[in-house]
């Protein structure tokens, strides 16, 4: 009978020690335990620690209570004043409702990266490349925004949203710097033309004083000087007052004037040009004085002295040139 007794008992014990097997389960304190009963969602939430289920009845589900951290896959889109560019931001989450997260939505995670990347897309419509570039904690909280208003219905809560990096195109990226480039030389450019004021004011001042010490500028030139010769140069520079330079050039007497260029010499008529011309005179005169005046007598030409007669053949009498009507005979 006692040996009945003690096999039924360590019958017990083992039966007891497997259904507690079978049951224990224990929840992570960043975990919170969800239990489904034959398919129906107990109200009661596990805590962190020990706990118990019916085996074969109860299911535990286990949800993370963490802070997630989701990034966003780079997202490419056209922003409001047509430039192309790809944007990735990370999100921050956790779960705030493990019932409403298994129960709300199948998968939580994969729904928030969904939403996420839309809503980054959105945002990159509506937004200016500036926008992007300057104003990121806006865009930031408008992001946020847009992903918690869905995701607080599935128990999850957005804890922020951020915008790692704007990738622009080459070309855009040159513009920009061709544009930063010029901003720069402007500001440059004022900057020394203020600069410029300021040193004529100041210099028109040491002129003023100058003005009534004339020695001061006598002193200041050899302070010059010397500032230029302590750097151990092998050329010395002296300077000299422009008024020097103006006294010396009126004391200077002035240039002779050059000699008249001797006319050049006209060149000698030939014989037959020159009767030619001769001839024009002729018709000229004779068109001034009028049709009905009696025409100018015309001497004949001389004949050569017999002394410069040369016995010739025909041939040479045919190459004999013609008489020349000297410029002195055409009129009497």
């Amino acid at each position: 009978m006692v040996e009945t007794l003690l096999t039924a008992g360590a019958a017990v014990v083992s039966a007891g020690i497997v259904y507690t097997m079978a049951a224990a389960r224990v929840v992570k304190q960043y975990e919170r335990g969800v239990v489904f009963r034959l398919g129906r969602l107990r109200a009661a939430v596990r805590g962190p620690g020990f706990t118990l289920v019916l085996p074969f009845v109860d299911r535990l589900h286990k949800v993370n209570m963490q802070i997630v951290t989701m990034p966003v896959p780079a997202q490419e889109g056209i922003t409001r004043d047509n430039v192309t560019v790809r944007v990735d931001a990370v999100v921050y989450f956790q779960v705030v409702d493990p019932a409403e997260a298994l129960v709300k939505v199948e998968d939580y995670r994969f729904a928030v990266s969904q939403t996420a990347q839309t809503s980054l897309r959105s945002i990159i419509g509506k937004s200016d490349l500036d926008d992007l570039l300057a104003s990121r904690e806006k865009l930031n909280e408008g992001l946020e925004l847009m992903i918690d208003s869905p995701a607080i219905g599935w128990g999850v809560q957005i804890d922020r949203v951020e915008i790692k990096d704007v990738s622009l195109p080459e070309t855009m990226k040159r513009s920009m710097a061709r544009q930063a480039e010029a901003d720069r030389e402007r500001r440059a450019r004022v900057i020394n033309a203020d600069a410029e004021l300021q040193a004529s004011k100041k210099l028109s001042e040491a002129a003023k004083e100058m003005a009534d010490t004339p020695a001061a500028l006598q002193l200041r030139l050899l302070q010059t000087v010397v500032a230029v010769a302590a750097e151990k140069n092998s050329t010395l520079v002296l300077p000299f007052p422009v008024e020097l330079l103006r006294f010396l050039e009126r004391a200077a007497p002035p240039p002779a004037a050059p000699a008249p260029a001797p006319a050049p010499a006209a060149a000698p008529v030939p014989p037959v040009e020159q009767a030619v011309v001769e001839k024009g005179t002729v018709e000229q005169a004779a068109v001034e004085r009028g049709p009905d005046a009696a025409p100018p007598s015309i001497a004949p030409p001389r004949p050569a002295p017999h002394g410069d007669r040369r016995p010739a053949d025909d041939g040479e009498r045919l190459r004999e040139p013609r008489s020349e009507v000297a410029p002195s005979e055409v009129w009497e």
